[in-house]
């Protein structure tokens, strides 16, 4: 029993590594094609958000993490190799508005969001598997608010924490008085982040699904210790 157990448990960790690479190689696939990072005038709207929330929920927060720091690994590197208007809040080797040099703030805005994407997504999940009611319906609905919230973590946070730690510096780069920045931070957020919230939580829940029922069909057909 105790090894049947322990070669469950060896397969079971093998089939979440090779996930965590094949979740690793889509994001660096749409992190470096216009698939993940589009660009716009005053921000970079991105998709990258998505496969890192999908592995949340199918891996747990540990994978979830690491994938949303391979997130924020791309933001720096594209930030750094091809600097947009507000490029030095996700790079500390971007100068800031009128400065010969970064700041470190920028690897917090950059990791920290993206991070907490992997994380989240997954406790909203066991949230709603606590609820009563009919199971396929509610982790229907679970994984859905498992998207919008992950995306909105991202959202919210990154533009949160560029408000609170480089408020100084967006208004230079934008242009405006330092006055205007928190309403066209938060023009920002409901411009980009609902239609990217509305796209996670249609995207999240058919894939979850779907990959959830074909890894339990693996382990079915593979059986216990086989």
């Amino acid at each position: 029993m105790t090894s049947t157990g322990s070669v469950s448990k060896r397969a079971a960790n093998l089939q979440g590594l090779v996930l965590t690479a094949l979740f690793a190689a889509i994001l660096l696939l749409m992190g470096f094609t216009p698939l993940g990072l589009i660009d716009l005038p005053f921000m970079r709207a991105t998709t990258l958000h998505i496969p890192v929330i999908i592995a949340s929920v199918l891996l747990g927060p540990g994978r979830g993490g690491f994938l949303g720091g391979m997130f924020g690994l791309i933001s720096l590197w594209k930030g750094t190799m091809a600097p947009n208007l507000v490029s030095f809040a996700f790079s500390p080797f971007v100068p800031l508005p009128g400065e010969t040099h970064g700041t470190p703030w920028a690897l917090v805005i950059c990791f920290v969001p993206r991070i907490l994407v992997g994380v989240v997504p997954w406790f909203v999940v066991k949230l709603f598997e606590r609820i009563p009611g009919n199971r396929t319906a509610l982790k229907t609905v679970g994984y859905a608010f498992a998207g919008a919230v992950g995306s909105a973590v991202n959202t919210v946070l990154v533009m949160g924490l560029i408000a609170l730690l480089l408020g100084d510096a967006y208004a230079a780069a934008q242009g405006i008085g330092r006055d205007l920045v928190n309403g066209f931070i938060l023009t920002t957020v409901f411009a980009n982040g609902i239609p990217e919230a509305i796209a996670a939580a249609v995207i999240v829940p058919p894939v979850c699904l779907g990959l959830s029922k074909a890894l339990s069909t693996i382990q079915i057909k593979r059986g216990p210790g086989k």
